[in-house]
């Protein structure tokens, strides 16, 4: 699968005003499509070590199989190609990141967050464990198009709590799912179709803690053109108003078209649906 020039990437990240070392870890690979975030937790260097292997874990499986793999291909449950890799690849990363605490008492107890992506054939397959968070903006609307693995949200879903209380929250980095912590992580999954000139942000919390929706979308308005400096300047934003945490960014800009090329079979079938 290639969705070469298609798809625009950039990262930045930061280890924040306040915090001496950055437990975050960003990769991505513009050729295939893939992104990846993870924002790391359990003491120091655990969650630099646990976020650090959850990335290259998911990047180097993920390109490995995709190297194989057409995007009309299905998993092992008849799932997209996209859903499957994620969900079988965070499991991995769990799985390594879980030996790894167990195997060296330094480590015991770290985990990490990961908001994945992957795009192919003009969608966007989307795995998520934790509070970081993954946005679109479509034309005007910035909308969240994952939903925090935490207490917050619960108590917000809840009605305990309204969004604007949550803001003030003592609790928010309680999670309610990480990668690593337990022998078995369940992702949650979710594919999107794409429209040219769509802009993907992933973020660690150390984002959208310290700046508000609103001043996200306005900044990717406003920078949509420049990447580079969009990613600069959230990051600069998180920072003038606290820098509280580590503060991390993935923009993915979609400035084409990567429909999969269809075998005349395939076209067939499609007009029989």
């Amino acid at each position: 699968m290639n969705v070469q020039g298609a798809i625009e990437i950039v990262s930045q990240t930061s280890s924040g005003m306040v915090r001496s070392h950055n437990e975050d870890s960003v990769i991505y690979d513009a050729s295939c499509g893939l992104v990846v975030l993870a924002d790391g937790m359990g003491g120091y260097n655990a969650g630099e070590v646990a976020s650090g292997i959850a990335v290259s874990v998911m990047s180097t499986e993920i390109k490995h199989r995709l190297a194989s793999v057409s995007p009309e291909s299905k998993g092992p449950n008849g799932e997209e190609i996209g859903v499957a890799l994620l969900r079988e690849n965070v499991q991995k990363a769990n799985a390594s990141i879980y030996s790894a605490a167990i195997s060296q008492p330094q480590y015991s107890g770290m985990g990490t967050t990961i908001v994945a992506g992957l795009f192919y054939d003009n969608r966007l397959a989307v795995a998520h464990v934790g509070d970081s968070r993954m946005y679109r903006l479509r034309g005007e609307t910035l909308e969240a198009i994952t939903r925090d693995h935490s207490l917050l949200q619960e108590q917000i879903d809840g009605g305990m709590i309204t969004k604007e209380d949550a803001r003030l929250s003592k609790n928010k980095n309680l999670v309610t799912r990480a990668v690593g912590i337990d022998a078995e992580v369940e992702a949650e999954l979710h594919v999107h179709d794409v429209q040219i000139g769509d802009i993907y942000l992933l973020c660690s919390d150390g984002l959208n803690d310290m700046v508000e929706d609103e001043d996200i979308c306005a900044t990717l308005q406003t920078l949509r053109a420049n990447l580079p400096l969009a990613a600069t300047q959230l990051i600069e934003i998180a920072n003038d108003n606290g820098g509280r945490d580590n503060v991390s960014v993935i923009l993915a800009k979609v400035n084409g078209d990567f429909a999969a090329p269809r075998s005349w079979l395939a076209k067939l079938a499609s007009w029989f649906k």
